[in-house]
């Protein structure tokens, strides 16, 4: 990948249950844009995200901005100014939209609430709603937002748009890329229209490892590659 690296993972190998589900991954994040991580499910995606923010044992590197971050516990990686959206939202569904963003709020950091709401309007006018009530399109704008809430350095995403209606994937893409004009962003997607309107930079695993790394565009304009890479055509999924 060119340009300067924010995120730099290093050979982090990750073992839970007695299986080894990374097996030495290396990969950087840019300080700019969008870098889709891919492959097939089961690859290892959303354990390196988890592996990367300290929220499964790891063994290997991970620094952000030059800061070593092994050994660091789950709140104080985020507290270097980077969110995580997981994959399945994660929203308090007995709380209201407004209590769930109040949550994210940091002492002494004023929360971004003109932001937020200007990026998902919908969810103002919801904020005295439960957030276990909300479309399942809403919620990933909770997350999303919650995760925004305080400045954030890097965004680290997870299947955005798993789940969601046409409409909502195209809405929810629009939003990130909105995002990632001021904020680098790591993405787990398997739509790959989304990763084609989104992704700078691609990083394909499988079985655990890295097995490709380099521009999107030149990823998804080889089919055959795309194919063997991820067994889908690069035509699918294209938001309209």
């Amino acid at each position: 990948m060119s340009g300067a690296a924010l995120l730099h993972v290093r050979d982090v190998h990750v073992q839970l249950g007695g299986s080894h589900i990374l097996q030495g991954v290396d990969f950087d994040v840019p300080v700019l844009g969008v870098t889709a991580l891919l492959g097939r499910n089961g690859a290892g995606k959303t354990t390196t995200l988890r592996a990367s923010l300290g929220i499964v044992p790891r063994t290997g590197s991970v620094s952000f901005d030059g800061t070593p971050l092994n050994g660091l516990p789950t709140f104080r990686i985020i507290l270097h100014g980077i969110g995580y959206v997981p994959e399945d939202r994660d929203v308090f569904a007995g709380l209201t939209v407004a209590e769930n963003l109040r949550l994210a709020e940091r002492h002494a950091v004023p929360p971004r609430y003109d932001f937020v709401f200007d990026l998902f309007p919908d969810l103002k006018s919801r904020r005295r709603q439960l957030a276990g009530t909300l479309s399942g399109g809403q919620q990933q704008m909770l997350s999303i937002a919650r995760a925004l809430l305080n400045p954030a350095r890097l965004l680290l995403v997870d299947e955005p748009t798993k789940g969601l209606s046409p409409r909502l994937v195209t809405e929810t893409v629009a939003a990130l890329a909105r995002i990632a004009e001021d904020v680098p962003v790591l993405l787990v997607e398997q739509n790959l229209g989304a990763v084609r309107r989104l992704a700078n930079h691609a990083v394909v695993m499988a079985e655990g490892r890295v097995v490709h790394a380099g521009p999107a565009g030149d990823l998804l304009a080889d089919t055959d590659l795309t194919r063997r890479l991820l067994g889908v055509s690069c035509s699918h999924g294209v938001p309209a």
